[in-house]
């Protein structure tokens, strides 16, 4: 793996020199500094540029990235069977060539870390591998309450999870739990126990609408998804719960205690109406991590955080009358750094010893010339094409906006869509 200098680039306000060898940043020394590099070291004058950690999308579902549009205007359950109906007819090449069209958005809006929570993992290491990415990558426990089908995903899990230890770096194999409504409070347990004995993250929907709450008190004495989970001992710092947006206070009393990753995902939320109120302050003076992801494209429709950023952050300012909600340092962290605590990896941060995961953004257009800081430009200014170039593990996988092989892959794609229409 070669080396890469990067000179001259903003770093949090100070132009600095980026010294990355063998997939990590080696230093990050002021511009000017003399950096020891390789002499074959690839040299890039940045000037004009500043440097990101890579994002990281800490809830999606990749392969519906060929899925937009499919279920417009619908409620949340409504639009879910369509979902599972559209979702009998994909197949191992469908996640393919589908996860490898999200890997292309996610490149070009800047995120290079993703908590993917789907089927057919072994086409997704696949793709998000040739694609260049850090992919976090889920085998979905789903047994809607068939024995049967408990006993046939526990011997595929257990299968996928041992050939994932031939799985090349930085590719991470977690387990997820679908929701309390979709799998058995057997299987949840069976899950659990088999995420700690193997050190892995678990991932799963929760109270994530209010029909899911109230179904959960009505069949579990009175007990809130949270409450129930808690009682069965699910919880804990491994746990990355999605969406968490219908919590009573003692919800986030218990989410904050066990130390749970809370992932905000606004768009979808918005967009299938399940709610707006996320309780960002309660749970973070509670003491949860909170970090953000857009979910898939089938609600979201897109794969953008910096649009996820934008619209986290203004509507907690609309629904708290409080222009001061969610500070900038805030949300940019539970797009970068929360998420590298959450996961366990060492991105989300640009400083010696982290993973060489970075943006380079483009500040010389119209979005950058006002007087307001980097941070209030980028979130509440910039779209995400201000994002020049990516580097992930120490490699470029978008140069100047160009990806390559990005003609074929919508190519394939194209194709791939009568699997499903």
């Amino acid at each position: 793996m070669s080396a890469i200098l990067l000179k001259n680039i903003d770093v949090k306000g100070v132009k600095s020199d980026i010294l990355i060898e063998d997939g990590v940043i080696s230093s990050v020394l002021p511009a000017g500094n003399e950096q020891v590099a390789d002499p074959s070291a690839e040299i890039l004058d940045c000037t004009g540029r500043a440097a990101l950690p890579g994002f990281v999308n800490m809830h999606t579902h990749g392969a519906m990235s060929l899925m937009r549009g499919i279920g417009e205007d619908i409620a949340f359950h409504a639009w879910l069977d369509k979902i599972w109906e559209v979702e009998s007819k994909i197949d191992e090449e469908y996640v393919y060539y589908a996860t490898k069209v999200a890997c292309l958005e996610m490149i070009k809006t800047g995120t290079t870390t993703f908590n993917d929570h789907y089927w057919y993992m072994p086409m997704a290491y696949k793709a998000a591998m040739e694609m260049g990415l850090r992919p976090v990558l889920a085998y979905v426990i789903c047994d809607r309450n068939d024995p049967e089908e408990s006993e046939r995903q526990k011997v595929q899990c257990v299968e996928m999870y041992e050939s994932s230890l031939q799985w090349e770096e930085p590719a991470r194999f977690c387990i997820a739990i679908h929701a309390i409504y979709s799998v058995s409070e057997e299987m949840i347990l069976w899950a659990t126990r088999f995420a700690r004995e193997h050190g892995l993250r678990i991932h799963i929907h929760l109270s994530e609408t209010r029909k899911e709450v109230e179904d959960c008190k009505n069949q579990h004495n009175g007990m809130s998804p949270v409450e129930y989970l808690d009682a069965l001992g699910v919880l804990g710092e491994d746990v990355i719960a999605a969406h968490t947006l219908w919590l009573s206070g003692n919800d986030v009393r218990i989410l904050g205690e066990r130390k749970v990753t809370c992932v905000h995902n606004v768009n979808s939320n918005l967009k299938l109406a399940s709610g707006y109120r996320f309780l960002y302050n309660e749970l973070r003076d509670a003491g949860a991590n909170i970090c953000l992801g857009t979910d898939g494209c089938a609600s979201s429709n897109n794969l953008d955080m910096l649009e996820t950023m934008k619209t986290s952050a203004m509507i907690q300012k609309a629904w708290r009358d409080d222009p001061s909600a969610m500070p900038l340092d805030e949300i940019i962290a539970m797009a970068t750094e929360n998420a590298g605590k959450a996961l366990g990896l060492p991105v989300g941060r640009i400083e010696g010893g982290m993973a060489a995961d970075i943006l380079i953004v483009n500040t010389t257009g119209y979005e950058f010339l006002s007087p307001g800081s980097f941070e209030a430009n980028l979130v509440y200014s910039a779209h995400s094409d201000c994002v020049e170039s990516v580097i992930c593990n120490g490699r470029f996988v978008m140069r100047n906006r160009v990806v390559e092989g990005e003609e074929e892959i919508l190519s394939q794609a194209r194709n791939i869509l009568s699997k499903i229409i």
